[in-house]
């Protein structure tokens, strides 16, 4: 009963949004808002932050996660696959040529970074790097006096501690150059959620900053520790109690230097190295078919659990990138957008059956440029015009030209208030990871060398309107993959998964509120996706990740402060998917995420905090055939200074 009448009120509250916009505020610009932070809770429930924390309740983002998204979540844009999304720090896109599980690997502190930007159409077009769906970028934020400490814990045996502190001062006499130091030191362990679901994490990392009148340089070096385990995490049903481990280690250095000139001009450069080290572990049962022309993992069709399969690996990834992005004017109508990044990287593999190991090194290379022509028609509309392309390469993949394009409106009203409508067409092209790419003959993932690279063509209409402090934000979108690489399960093969190229169509809606009353702030989201797909292979019987999507999915998040010392936040997620055979239990779920903070009078800046993650105890499969995560609860203390 209380899980329906959540239902009721979620779908309620989203129906509602824009009948209250029509309400008068003169309130200040909301926390949660379209275009700044679009999830409730920032604090996750089972581990320290991270900047993939919560980004399961973001609305353009879909986060498929094993164990809990800080352990391993593939995060997909717009149902793509986790490897078509990036993730960009200053100019640069750090990507993981092993398979793209490991992208989010990011070991940075999330006070070190401002909010992200969900880079999609000729946006991502212009500024992603070897993602075709989308990217997520962060830039560098201002460092600030003060810090934090933050101890707790919770059940399944849960603990988390956490120290960070920034300190700044001036540099030199002239009163307009600082620096600034930040650190920071996190650790966290559990038993998991589900039996066999623990982990062990920490992360140092530290930045020292120099700020001028019209530029700031970063320079960045940290390290990530976890060790985390999950029953059939990338295996799914394909063996009989599948325990997988993963112990990785990330290192990861980043020289960033961002300025302005001359007017609305600026460059920013990027250096980054990340080396990342991954100790894999399966051990499960296969089982043993009588009839040894068919094979299957049930038991009901004759079969004996016998041979035992014990899977290590060995990866070591190296990857090294020096990236520029920036907009040059020229006149007071014409300018143009450019970006370039190069990339090396270095990976190696020892496995049972790979006799010794496997080399590989690739280098990458793009260069895009987007003139802009801007049109003002009067004193509250304008036009701006955008066409260029960008130019893809590697050393071992045929390069690709792709085309960008779009048209903007906006309107600005005295008020402040404003309208924006835009068309969009781009075009973005990938090469895949090692793993799908290879040539590796036996083993529970099957590689395919054959793979050629990926392409995406995205047609798009969208708009946004302001209103005080309402917005609503829509886009409608249609994106053709070619060769898109999906990773597929079929029931007369022995490997658990296997890469193929697929030809596949996705048709979204997107739309994104959000509203600010007195003590209320709230963003609520729906999505609506379609697929067609091509695998041109009758074999194939589920897909673990293309066709892994929701066709509806609705979040609502809101932040209640109906005092100085309470704050409530909630977010919710419904989401319905497309039927997948490899799917246990049912294809809906609903999450939901609430935590409360107490802000006690008698001690100043001490926080208490409350947390559940999973409320409802959903069991849904984010990734087909993997368990899905049990409720978490957590409570805490944190004091800053």
């Amino acid at each position: 009963m209380i899980q329906s009448n959540t239902y009721s009120l979620t779908i309620l509250a989203l129906a509602s949004l824009p009948l209250l916009a029509q309400a008068e505020s003169t309130q200040t610009l909301p926390t949660l808002y379209v275009d700044a932070q679009q999830t409730a809770n920032i604090r996750p429930v089972t581990t320290y932050e991270s900047p993939v924390s919560n980004l399961e309740f973001e609305p353009r983002i879909d986060l498929q996660s094993r164990n809990m998204a800080e352990a391993q979540g593939d995060v997909t844009i717009r149902g793509g696959i986790f490897e078509g999304t990036g993730f960009r720090i200053g100019s640069a896109t750090l990507i993981d040529p092993q398979t793209g599980h490991y992208s989010t690997e990011l070991p940075i502190a999330p006070e070190m970074l401002t909010l992200p930007e969900i880079l999609t159409g000729s946006e991502n077009a212009l500024f992603g790097f070897n993602s075709t769906a989308g990217t997520i970028s962060y830039d560098w934020s201002q460092i600030q006096d003060g810090g934090k400490l933050t101890i707790g814990g919770g059940d399944h045996d849960l603990n988390f501690q956490r120290i960070h502190h920034g300190i700044t001062g001036a540099l030199g006499e002239s009163g307009v150059w600082s620096w600034g130091l930040e650190a920071e030191m996190s650790r966290s362990e559990s038993a998991g959620s589900i039996q066999n679901g623990d982990h062990d994490f920490n992360r140092s990392s530290g930045r020292l900053q120099i700020l001028g009148p019209k530029s700031q340089t970063d320079f960045f070096a940290g390290y990530q520790g976890k060790k985390f385990a999950w029953p059939g995490m990338y295996t799914g049903t394909k063996y009989i109690n599948a325990l997988e481990y993963e112990d990785i280690r990330t290192n990861l250095f980043i020289i960033n230097h961002h300025e302005f000139y001359g007017d609305d001009n600026y460059f920013e450069i990027t250096a980054t190295h990340r080396q990342n080290r991954d100790n894999y572990q399966l051990d499960a049962i296969k089982l043993v078919i009588d009839d040894p022309e068919t094979l299957a993992v049930d038991e009901s069709i004759g079969g004996t659990a016998t041979a035992l399969v014990d899977y290590p690996a060995l990866h070591n990834t190296k990857v090294s990138s020096l990236a520029i992005n920036g907009f040059h004017k020229m006149g007071a109508s014409f300018g143009f957008h450019y970006t370039g990044q190069i990339t090396a990287d270095e990976w190696k593999k020892v496995d049972p059956y790979t006799d010794p190991q496997v080399d590989a090194t690739r280098t990458y290379v793009k260069l895009s440029i987007l003139p802009e022509y801007l049109i003002a028609l009067n004193s509250s509309d304008s036009l701006t015009f955008r066409i260029g392309g960008s130019v893809d390469d590697t050393n071992r993949d045929e390069s690709q030209l792709s085309a960008i394009g779009d048209i903007k409106w906006r309107h600005v009203y005295s008020n402040g208030n404003s309208d924006n409508f835009y068309l969009s067409y781009s075009e973005a092209s990938q090469v895949a990871g090692y793993v799908a790419t290879g040539d590796y003959k036996g083993g529970p993932y099957g590689s395919n060398a054959d793979l050629s690279r990926e392409t995406s063509h995205n047609i798009e209409v969208g708009g946004a309107f302001k209103r005080g402090n309402y917005t609503l934000a829509g886009t409608l979108f249609h994106r053709w993959d070619n060769e898109l690489i999906d990773w597929t399960y079929s029931n007369n093969v022995t490997t658990a998964r296997s890469a193929k190229g697929i030809d596949i169509e996705t048709f979204g809606v997107e739309l994104i509120a959000s509203k600010h009353w007195n003590t209320i702030e709230a963003i609520a989201s729906y999505t609506h996706l379609n697929k067609d797909e091509d695998y041109g292979n009758d074999s194939i019987d589920a897909s673990f990740y293309a066709l892994n999507y929701a066709k509806h999915r609705f979040t609502l998040g809101a932040i209640w402060t109906p005092s100085e010392i309470i704050q409530f936040r909630i977010d919710n997620e419904w989401r319905q998917n497309q039927e997948n055979s490899l799917r246990l239990g049912s294809d809906s779920a609903f999450f939901t995420h609430i935590g409360l903070s107490i802000y006690p009078t008698q001690f100043e800046n001490l926080e208490l905090f409350f947390a559940i993650d999973n409320v409802w105890d959903d069991n849904f499969q984010d990734v087909p055939g993997t368990p899905g995560r049990g409720d978490q609860y957590s409570a805490g203390v944190t004091f800053s200074w």
